[in-house]
């Protein structure tokens, strides 16, 4: 390891059409998340508190706001030779736009030309953990590996949904990799478990640039980095696999250990957020020795005002952001972004409110995400009738939450 220069490159160009309406004009890993944070700031932040300082994002939809972001909340030192850059899709291959998570690499060939690493690091953008890639890495240059595959055990019946690695009996080489298979082969010596890839991957750089290349001249391939490239290197025996659950990263106890999100859905993504919640939550954003890192923007404390018979200020079981004010309501097992207001009388349960948003007197939020700039006007409720909801246009998910877009007014 010691001497071996490293890149990450970061995929965050995907669309997240199962977010909407959260995605309408934000990339998905733009998407905000634990009242300060992006989903972007999880992957770069286990790059960053693993010193690994020369990252590449690779962006494509409705990256705005995401570029924005990663070019004011991610500077690193210049002088020193670090970066966080956003890369957009340049079509320097060709007039056409990324046609998958390999063709986005295969298209920025340019980065690993002009950095010249021994290691690639690649990983998702969407999803919430913790994990040093260090030790990934470590294993990876350990085992001779051509790519190393990071996996995490989860139920048969939920891998469905996930690239599945069969691994050898004995030893971490990856024997199959079935993208969302019907029937996903169980672990050794744990049937009812499957080896699930979280969508991080560490390569030799010259292993992934011969993959790319002949993945880009297979006209077949969909281009995809589970789909075509990882069983191209399980066919040429250069796969292993790295168990997730082995990593320690520093700061995390037998409560948040082993914890990885996919926030692809509007239910897993409320789901995530109510982990944050509890005294002793699932996921705890409280880790000094690894923390989720972000620009936060200049607003005053939470403020929690009125003690008054029944319009009393207060929040119990939930995270409140800067900027926040509740005047004389109630919030309960929620997540307030920043510049969130909720007047009197009001309640708030069981629901993630994105900044700015304004929950006015006596009314009603719950098991709903509001995302910026909504606005529940006095005595309106939502999440509550959850056919109503429909009727006046919100989405609701298959789990019951109702989701109010950015910027509208819910109607009394």
């Amino acid at each position: 390891m010691a001497g071996q220069r490293v890149m990450g490159i970061v995929l965050a160009g995907a669309e997240g059409k199962r977010l909407a309406p959260l995605t309408a004009d934000r990339a998905k890993s733009a998407v905000p998340f634990g009242g300060l944070y992006r989903l972007v700031d999880f992957a770069l932040s286990n790059l960053a508190n693993a010193g690994l300082w020369h990252i590449c994002v690779l962006t494509q939809y409705k990256s705005h706001s995401l570029d924005r972001h990663i070019t004011t909340a991610w500077r690193l030192n210049s002088l020193l030779g670090n970066y966080v850059t956003p890369v957009p899709a340049q079509q320097r291959r060709g007039p056409h736009w990324q046609t998958g998570s390999a063709d986005a690499i295969y298209q920025s060939l340019n980065l690993i030309d002009d950095e010249r690493p021994d290691i690639v690091v690649v990983v998702g953008a969407d999803h919430v953990y913790r994990m040093d890639p260090m030790q990934m890495i470590e294993a990876h240059t350990a085992w001779g590996a051509g790519v190393t595959v990071a996996a995490i055990p989860v139920p048969r019946t939920e891998a469905t949904e996930f690239g599945v690695v069969r691994r050898a009996a004995a030893g971490h080489r990856i024997e199959a990799f079935l993208e969302k298979p019907a029937d996903p082969p169980g672990r050794p010596g744990q049937p009812d478990e499957a080896f699930a890839s979280m969508g991080d991957y560490v390569f030799d750089a010259d292993v992934l640039v011969d993959a790319l290349r002949k993945d880009a001249a297979d006209e077949a391939s969909q281009h995809s980095i589970g789909g075509d490239l990882i069983p191209m290197l399980v066919r040429e025996n250069a796969a292993h696999v790295y168990d997730f659950l082995a990593n320690r990263v520093p700061g995390t106890g037998e409560g948040d250990h082993g914890y990885w999100r996919d926030v692809g859905t509007i239910d897993s993504y409320f789901d995530a957020h109510m982990d944050l919640c509890a005294a002793q939550p699932m996921f705890s954003l409280y880790n000094d020795e690894w923390p989720i890192l972000t620009q936060a923007a200049a607003q005053p404390p939470a403020k929690f005002v009125h003690d008054d018979g029944d319009r009393v200020g207060r929040a119990v079981d939930s995270l409140v952001s800067n900027g926040v004010i509740i005047s004389g309501g109630l919030v309960r097992s929620s997540v307030l972004s920043p510049g969130v207001r909720v007047d009197s009388w009001a309640r708030v349960e069981r629901s993630v409110v994105l900044h700015n948003s304004r929950v006015g007197r006596h009314a009603v939020v719950e098991n709903a995400i509001l995302d910026k700039n909504v606005v529940v006007p006095e005595g309106a409720a939502v999440g509550v009738d959850k056919e109503r909801d429909r009727a006046r246009g919100f989405v609701v998910s298959s789990g019951g939450i109702t989701v109010v877009g950015k910027g509208q007014v819910v109607t009394p």
